[in-house]
């Protein structure tokens, strides 16, 4: 089969390729998802009709066959409705992108508008800390060893700025900003930038920070803020490597304070330091800035967090004797089999 003969994956290779990463300079991260759901719905397709993948089409995909594709990730795949409903959207954008570039797909698009966005049963529950326990957390690296004094800084990071994982992971040299107003600037969904503020205590030892890890390079520098070092060779860390981390300091921090939860995961991080600012008084419009999202509707889930979750949480977002500070002294292809097709049209990688 020739890639450019087949409407669905050379519509695919596009958007994955092209459109998403160099008309909406859409970041690595936001097309990873998408690539995902394409991907895992493709796969059912093929499971569902009982074709070699390359047969594929847009007739295939009916509101009955994307109904049974969201059913099946909730049911099977375990996902969640709110991870169902994304993927949703996710497939809905494509489609939409397809039926501007083909007229044949407009038939598609109208057919899977009939498949309802699912409601969740209850209010979204948000896992977040407390201080105590991000504390408790923050003093398990070995600060003795250079592993260490990196470790506690993303974590200082991670909770201060509120940012998501891959913001952490992505700040340079040139994103910091020492000073009165001391801020790291972050990059976000959908290639948006914003600049967060950082508590001077955080940058004053985050200036130590880079006396151990930076302290030749120039401010001004396209280095990463954070990095490995393998025989020599300079790696940014990677998603992974927080993620063993966080499931290796959660363990030892469990051991000396209950609060710890079984299951720490970067994106509690995040949710924590929201949650303290929201029960401090911030305003939600703030905290939306903060966080970078998109719409006001998303922050105003840490309003209408659990009952008991607000019992549990701190008075004060950083409190003066904060022990989380204190303790910081166009071509054609041919087709041949179906790993290739995913990895031309951009679904694989």
């Amino acid at each position: 089969m020739n890639l450019k003969e087949s409407t669905l994956w050379g519509l695919i290779h596009d958007y994955l390729q092209i459109y998403l990463p160099k008309q909406r300079n859409l970041s690595k991260h936001t097309i990873k998802s998408y690539r995902t759901a394409l991907t895992l719905l493709v796969d059912f397709v093929k499971v569902q009709k009982r074709i070699p993948l390359q047969d594929a089409t847009f007739e295939m995909l009916t509101n009955e066959t994307i109904s049974a594709f969201l059913d099946w990730l909730e049911n099977d795949k375990g996902c969640s409705i709110s991870t169902r409903n994304n993927r949703f959207a996710s497939i809905r954008a494509f489609i939409k992108y397809a039926s501007n570039r083909d007229i044949a797909v407009v038939a598609t698009l109208k057919d899977i508008k009939k498949v309802a966005v699912k409601k969740p049963d209850k209010a979204e529950v948000i896992e977040y800390m407390s201080m105590d326990a991000i504390s408790a957390i923050v003093d398990q690296p070995d600060i003795s060893t250079l592993m260490g004094v990196r470790d506690r800084m993303f974590l200082i990071l991670m909770y201060d700025l509120g940012a998501r994982i891959s913001e952490v992971l992505g700040v340079k040299l040139s994103d910091l900003r020492f000073g009165r107003t001391p801020t790291i600037g972050v990059l976000g969904k959908n290639g948006k930038y914003r600049v967060v503020p950082i508590m001077e205590t955080t940058a004053r030892y985050l200036q130590e920070y880079m006396m151990h890890f930076h302290k030749d390079a120039p401010l001004l520098s396209e280095q990463t803020l954070f990095y490995t070092a393998t025989h020599g060779e300079i790696h940014p860390l990677s998603d992974r490597r927080i993620r063993y981390m966080l499931d290796d300091y959660g363990a030892k921090a469990r051991k000396v304070c209950i609060e710890v939860p079984e299951n720490v995961y970067p994106h509690m991080f995040r949710h924590s330091r929201a949650m303290h600012l929201y029960q401090n008084g911030m305003d939600l419009t703030l905290i939306s800035q903060w966080l970078g999202h998109a719409h006001l509707e998303t922050t105003k889930i840490y309003a209408h967090a659990d009952t008991e979750h607000k019992r549990m949480a701190i008075a004060a977002a950083t409190p003066e004797n904060n022990p989380l500070f204190a303790k910081l002294n166009p071509e054609r292809f041919t087709i041949t089999d179906e790993d290739t097709l995913k990895r031309l049209v951009g679904l694989s990688g």
